[in-house]
Parts: structure tokens; sequence; C-alpha cells
């Protein structure tokens, strides 16, 4: 009798980013099945005047490197998470991160809507398929998804979903919607290269 050797997991990268505040890191951690690496250091008193807190005053911690989690969604796949920092002085380490993953998730708040619009002008210059996923906030503005579609001027094939970042099923639903997103335009690439041949 022969032994079954374990099967080893397709692992599927999507990267989280979006503007300073808007629950890059709650989002990891809602549905990461391990404790989720994080490398947050206090606010200090150099970036006065460069992190703009405004709509997130009470905010005392930022992200300096990378978030990472992880979600097991079969024996055989797993997905890496891992959330950009969100201030423009560490922008340099989204190419690293970005290398090899398969989509994005661009988190936005509607309070702060201009915030996202370095995250997506970076995808879609890099053409990785992305989703906008609004944090439904609690006591911020509801606007329909057409509106914030037209306000971020997204092009009409990119989703935009309504999330909770702190809700496991809500995060998962988003994240599923990238891979989705991802399977989908890859299949359509496929089949322009099918049809030109």
């Amino acid at each position: 009798m022969h032994a079954v050797s374990p099967v080893e997991p397709l692992t599927l990268k999507i990267l989280v980013a979006g503007g300073f505040g808007v629950g890059k890191t709650t989002l990891v951690s809602a549905v990461s099945e391990i404790r989720p690496l994080r490398t947050e250091e206090l606010l200090s008193e150099p970036g006065i005047g460069i992190d703009d807190t405004g709509g997130v005053e009470g905010k005392n911690t930022t992200t300096v490197a990378m978030d990472f989690g992880r979600i097991t969604l079969r024996e055989d796949l797993v997905l890496y998470l891992f959330g950009t920092p969100g201030q423009d002085r560490f922008w340099f380490l989204w190419d690293e991160l970005s290398q090899g993953s398969l989509g994005a998730v661009v988190l936005a708040d509607t309070r702060r809507l201009a915030d996202c619009f370095a995250a997506i002008d970076y995808f879609e210059r890099r053409q990785l398929p992305f989703v906008v996923a609004v944090n439904c906030f609690d006591g911020a503005d509801r606007h329909p998804v057409v509106t914030v579609r037209e306000a971020l001027d997204l092009d009409p094939e990119v989703p935009v979903l309504l999330c909770d970042a702190r809700d496991r099923e809500s995060v998962k639903d988003v994240l599923v919607g990238v891979v989705e997103h991802a399977m989908s335009l890859a299949r359509a690439r496929r089949q322009s290269l099918t049809a030109g041949t």
C-alpha cells in the first residue's frame, strides 16, 4: 500500500492597499487564520505635517512596512494577504510587495475618497486586477456604488463592493471578488489571444 503524499497547496497573493487609516490592518486581521504579522509603529513627531490625519484623528499608529495574513480556502488553495503602508513616504515598498500578486483590494473611505487615487493609479499602470472595497465605517456617509465609481473615475469592469473591514464574512466576499475579477480578466485575455491567432 502506497502512502498518499500531502497535496502541495496553490498559493495566491493579494495586496490590500488604500490611504492612511482606511482599515487595511483591520481587514487583514479580520480574515487571517494566523495571528497577522503587523509592522505598526506609533505616529511620531517627524510625521506631523506629512501624515494627513484629517478624518482619522483618533489614529495613533501606522503601518511602516506591511501587514501579512493567511487564509486557507481549501486544502489545496491558500491566500496570502499583504497590507501595504498608506503614506506616500512608504510607497517604495509597493513594487516589492506587488511582485507575483494575483490582484489587489483598494480599500476606500468615503470621508477621504481622494486618498485611494494613488493606489488605483498604481494598479492601473501595472495592469494588476483590483477591486475597490468601500469600507462602511460607523457614522460615515453611505453613497451608492455608482456615485463612488463616478467619483473615482473607474473603468467599467472594475468591481466596486461595499464591505465592513471588521467582519470576516464581508472581507471574504471582497477577496472572492478579487479572485473572480482576476480570473475573468485572464479568461478575456486568453480569448483575445486565441481570436487573434
